[in-house]
């Protein structure tokens, strides 16, 4: 006896939707286990709005913070903090290019030339991921060495590269320390593979892909926590211990505290691996009451995934509200964010709590993709974060990151503000009422209109953009299964 074709239809979504949360759940349960055997188990099960209570930093009072959104206001800052450094410099990072213009104009600030200024006279240390073990991923091994060898030839760069972390994943943090006294965290990596990272938040389109994403200026006692970390990491490629960084003083009135991604057993005194970015984000997710936001390259964790599919189902009010900002395209897993999202538009059964979007440069008739790397997450406006780790399995296990987390809801509201300003291209100052009145009457129409007009061939007349439906046949099984091969 032959099915209806719609009801087919509905009989395959559920056995693909049912298969996809199986492999999610094996996935998880395989997670749970390894953070059992090293006492991080609690991560999973961390209940109570707060910080991390058993990472290695704790909370730090007193600091003043500058977020900076999109690379036209980073860029020109972290150049301007290293020109005027006093004792020494120390980059972290993912990928460096050498020649990547830190301003633009006449006369560029180029990195490698501006470290090599510096390093005259200071000690300049940079320290950056080997690269792929295979060279169908970039950076390569041969890329990373190529960089290497312009920064330090007849510069005085202290350049080292470092591999100690599991094959296949990396080391991803984005962080400049300047003289113990300054420190960026973020998701903004001082490189072009992948894209340029100067941008603005108009993102005028220029014939290419634009670029959001962001970082925070530190400065104040999490600093010494940021410096510590770098140290840390300086002894994995091999011997040097540099000094213990001076404790700063307080600096202004933010409360952050640092949290990680380190796999164990990979950096002496921190053996059992750390696990407070996971932490920190299943507190505040599983604390929501009201609204969720999230602007990440990925998103597709599981334990993530998990948590707001619960919250969706059983809500904890009628105004509670999801918002994702994601890329339309993401680099890697296109089909496993789809699949993320698949999960998440079930839960939502229609009563449109749950919103994903995205954005495009645009000017007149033309328009680019711009890519979201940005690695913010907003609850309640009363929990923030921001750094480096994105929702993936590599971000939470697997690579070492960097974030920070405050509890601040000035800091928390002013950010979100900013960035909805930025993508719902109004003025803060229309958007000070309900957050949940804002995504119904603003977000969900404008992204939902400019969708429209993307599929049926006309020019957008915004930038954001509602992302297309999701098929819950087949992405829900094909993203649990290819993210294993993104994330192991």
């Amino acid at each position: 006896m032959k099915l209806a074709p719609k009801r087919a239809r509905i009989m395959t979504g559920k056995v693909t939707s049912t298969l996809g949360a199986g492999v999610e759940n094996v996935v998880s349960r395989h997670h749970r286990r390894r953070l059992r055997r090293v006492g991080w188990e609690h991560a999973f099960d961390a209940k109570g709005f707060g910080y991390s209570r058993d990472g290695q930093f704790e909370p730090r009072k007193g600091n003043k913070v500058e977020v900076l959104v999109d690379g036209a206001a980073y860029l020109p800052a972290v150049a301007e903090v290293i020109a005027n450094a006093q004792s020494h410099v120390h980059l972290l990072g993912w990928c460096f290019s050498p020649d990547l213009h830190l301003t633009r104009g006449d006369e560029p600030v180029v990195l490698r030339n501006l470290l090599s200024d510096v390093a005259r006279r200071i000690d300049v240390r940079l320290l950056v991921w080997e690269g792929a073990p295979f060279p169908v991923f970039r950076p390569t091994k041969r890329d990373v060495r190529s960089f290497m060898d312009v920064f330090t030839t007849n510069t005085g760069i202290q350049a080292e590269t470092d591999s100690c972390v599991r094959l296949k994943y990396s080391h991803h943090e984005k962080v400049v320390v300047v003289d113990d006294r300054v420190a960026f965290v973020g998701g903004i990596d001082l490189t072009f593979d992948g894209g340029d990272p100067m941008d603005t938040p108009a993102h005028p389109s220029h014939g290419h892909i634009g670029w959001h994403d962001a970082a925070i200026r530190v400065e104040g006692p999490a600093v010494t926590d940021v410096a510590n970390h770098f140290r840390m990491r300086w002894r994995g490629p091999g011997e040097e211990r540099l000094p213990v960084p001076e404790p700063q003083p307080g600096a202004g009135d933010v409360e952050l505290q640092v949290v990680r991604t380190i796999p164990e057993d990979v950096f002496s005194g921190v053996d059992r691996g750390e696990f407070s970015v996971l932490e920190s984000y299943v507190r505040a997710l599983r604390s929501a009451e009201r609204l969720v936001y999230v602007e990440n390259q990925f998103l597709w964790s599981p334990e993530i995934i998990h948590l707001l599919v619960e919250k969706l189902r059983d809500p904890p009010s009628d105004d509670f509200r999801v918002v994702a900002l994601l890329p339309a395209r993401p680099n890697d897993g296109a089909d496993v964010s789809k699949g993320a999202i698949a999960a998440l538009v079930e839960a939502d059964d229609g009563n449109e709590r749950f919103l994903a979007c995205t954005v495009y440069a645009r000017t007149g008739p033309l328009r680019d993709l711009v890519y979201v790397h940005a690695k913010i997450g907003i609850v309640d406006d009363r929990w923030f974060t921001i750094g480096s780790a994105n929702l993936n399995e590599r971000s939470l296990f697997n690579d070492s990151e960097v974030n920070v987390v405050s509890l601040d809801p000035d800091l928390a509201r002013g950010t979100r503000l900013r960035l909805w300003s930025e993508h719902l291209e109004v003025p803060e100052s229309e958007l000070e009422g309900d957050a949940t009145a804002i995504v119904d009457e603003l977000w969900r129409p404008t992204a939902k209109a400019q969708l429209d007009n993307l599929e049926n061939g006309r020019p957008l007349t915004h930038r954001l953009v509602m992302l297309p439906g999701i098929s819950r046949r087949t992405r829900r099984l094909s993203g649990a299964l290819k993210s294993r091969v993104y994330d192991g």
